[in-house]
């Protein structure tokens, strides 16, 4: 059954974390039994073994898991604050993860949020150590014992450039562990990752084909505390530059055309605006470049929009948020794309509504919308892998029930994802005119099982009601038609029933033949009937025992 929340506005740091221990304890009741005990953690839940580094592979090389204090003499967590050159890829194709990891340490709330200050290998150490991530709509604090792999006693993983700081080796392992190994983070986008640091919701835009007013976008995120590069608008000769600060998170390599630190554009600049943009620039990775020549040089745009929990009091703008979760379920839920027309109503429906205008435009409404399958890493062990998604939104009839199989088969949508991929999450920003939306979201194919969440961030507060399931009737019994069909014959089941019901009586293509239709019939009669003798004060529920149950 779809879940769902509205971010409330407390400041994320407030917001409880949940354990994601199997026995539910919380980093400090570990940490104090370890202490007590006077015994160093490890980690049931993730042990020391190969399987916490690969699941598909064996390793060629003899690992050693090695805490810090047997890898050099005296350990820090953090060395001289935490900071982009604190970070050294290892052996994982997790560079991805690294770029968001320098992200996150400019961005010190976040910081303090994801990585808790509060630890160390002096006072109170016993070996274990905490981190939390936010994942589908809630944060969980994630423990991890301090072994880490090793080769001729050298970190394999991710490292600090410091023999001696291992905040950030902790936090990969601790990442791992959330989604299930180490490989489990090969591949992936920086911007997956800054979600997860922050709960907030990505764009990513192509530059070379980027919409007309991406650098309004962008500033528009600016003013919402996005995590993004800074920009700002600079009077060059009588005209207004466009410019854009980029930062290298590995520092050194830095753009040399116009703009960049040394250039003659700045000669022109008022020299307390130049020392002011400036800010005594040296080879630190940081540099300024007009934004014509950013787009020509940069592929894509990643813009992480943050939650209101996530953002200081004085940030200039919260978005709205609204967050539903659901799932597509094989023979119920799972309709596939416009493209199966048969099945595709089948899917979950949203409504939408849009009342109020943005700030700076009376005619329509700002939004982005965020579909994320969940899990899909950590089921990357069970040979699961991403499912191809996307969604459509379609101007929504009056009439407030589900919409049937022929309002699509007619009505083509009014915005929609650019394309159905494989990525955990799909996200589109769009101008809509207030008014009522039917928001559809689905997996390419029919039948393909998947939990999601969407998220709606607007500009001002959107409401949104979720449609129940229902079915079609098309002459061809399936369990897809179930409800429509059962409904004729006066029995109204919720989603749970009828999915188990479904299970129950329709076979491998999803059918469900003449008799087994009439044997589930009589049953669920017979259930009826059975019940209401039982409800004798009509309250909805009864009491069984196990006899009567049979």
């Amino acid at each position: 059954m779809p879940l769902q929340s509205t971010l409330s506005g407390k400041k994320s740091s407030s917001v409880q974390a949940e354990s994601t221990q199997w026995d539910g304890k919380t980093f400090e009741q570990l940490r104090q039994e370890c202490l007590q005990k006077g015994v160093l953690f490890e980690d049931p839940d993730f042990p020391a073994a190969d399987s916490s580094l690969f699941f598909s592979q064996t390793i060629p090389v003899q690992i050693q898991w090695k805490r810090p204090k047997e890898i050099c003499e005296n350990p820090k967590f953090i060395v001289g604050g935490a900071d982009r050159t604190d970070i050294c890829q290892g052996q994982l194709g997790d560079c991805w993860l690294l770029a968001a990891i320098a992200s996150l340490t400019l961005k010190k709330d976040a910081m303090a949020r994801v990585v808790p200050p509060d630890q160390d290998f002096d006072h109170n150490y016993a070996g274990i150590f905490h981190f939390q991530f936010w994942q589908h709509n809630k944060w969980l604090d994630v423990v991890v014992d301090d072994r880490l792999p090793t080769v001729r006693n050298r970190l394999i993983m991710l490292h600090s450039a410091s023999n001696d700081e291992f905040w950030s080796a902790l936090l990969e392992k601790a990442y791992a562990k959330l989604n299930g190994s180490y490989e489990s983070l090969k591949g992936g986008s920086t911007m997956e990752a800054m979600e997860d640091f922050t709960g907030g919701v990505g764009e990513i835009y192509e530059t070379k084909s980027a919409p007309e007013n991406l650098f309004s976008i962008m500033k528009k995120a600016l003013d919402r505390g996005s995590m993004m590069g800074c920009s700002i608008d600079l009077q060059f000769r009588g005209q207004t530059v466009k410019l854009i600060r980029v930062r290298n998170p590995w520092g050194q390599v830095e753009w040399n055309g116009a703009w960049s630190d040394n250039s003659r554009e700045w000669d022109y600049i008022d020299k307390k605006e130049k020392d002011r943009i400036l800010q005594n620039s040296l080879e630190d990775g940081e540099f300024w470049m007009e934004f014509e020549d950013f787009k020509k040089n940069y592929d894509k745009v990643e813009i992480c929009n943050m939650t209101p929990d996530a953002l200081d009091d004085d940030t200039k703008r919260h978005w709205a948020v609204s967050v539903f979760e659901g799932n597509w379920i094989r023979g119920s839920t799972a309709g596939g794309c416009r493209n199966y027309i048969d099945t595709f109503w089948t899917n979950p429906q949203f409504r939408l509504q849009l009342e109020d205008a943005d700030d700076d435009d009376d005619d329509v409404c700002s939004v982005v919308i965020a579909l994320m399958q969940k899990n899909r890493r950590k089921l990357r062990k069970e040979g699961l892998d991403l499912e191809t998604i996307g969604f459509a939104v379609y101007e929504a009839p009056d009439d407030e029930t589900q919409v049937e199989k022929d309002f699509f088969r007619y009505h083509p949508s009014k915005a929609r994802s650019r394309t159905y991929i494989n990525m955990r999450e799909v996200s589109e920003r769009f101008t809509l005119p207030p008014g009522k939306y039917l928001l559809v979201p689905t997996t390419y194919q029919p039948h393909q099982e998947a939990d999601f969440i969407i998220r709606i961030f607007s500009e001002k507060k959107a409401d949104m009601l979720f449609l129940a399931f229902d079915t079609d009737r098309s002459g061809k019994m399936s369990s897809y038609e179930l409800r429509s069909a059962l409904k004729a014959a006066g029995m109204q089941l919720n989603n749970q029933l009828l999915q188990l019901v479904g299970l129950r009586f329709a076979d491998d293509t999803f059918n469900i033949d003449f008799d087994d239709y009439l044997t589930c019939i009589v049953r669920l009669e017979n259930m009826f009937r059975v019940f209401q003798a039982m409800d004798k004060f009509k309250r909805g529920r009864v009491k069984m025992n196990m006899m009567q149950v049979n």
